[in-house]
């Protein structure tokens, strides 16, 4: 089975699509950093040598199993010759 299939059997089951949409964020910031990096050119550990940290907390980062505070965020960005920016949205009521 692949893995779209395995998705789509999963979210047939409403709580685990509910679920999977809370993490929505999380996941589209994941993939922003990693596309940061990647247009960049770089690799983690020389972005890790710009932001002055270790390769592994990049890769903590990259991976989601990090809470970086606002700082670090902008630091990666910049390190990654980006700016960083925060933008709301009204929830739909």
């Amino acid at each position: 089975m692949s893995l779209q299939k395995l998705k789509q059997r999963a979210f047939d089951n409403p709580e685990v699509k509910t679920e999977y949409e809370k993490l929505d964020a999380e996941f589209s910031l994941i993939d922003q950093l990693v596309s940061m990096r990647t247009k960049a050119g770089l690799t983690q550990e020389q972005v890790a040598e710009r932001m002055h940290t270790q390769k592994s907390n990049i890769s903590r980062m990259e991976c989601g199993n990090s809470n970086p505070s606002w700082e670090t965020l902008l630091k990666y960005a910049h390190a990654c010759g980006f700016e960083l920016s925060l933008q709301l949205r009204k929830l739909h009521q």
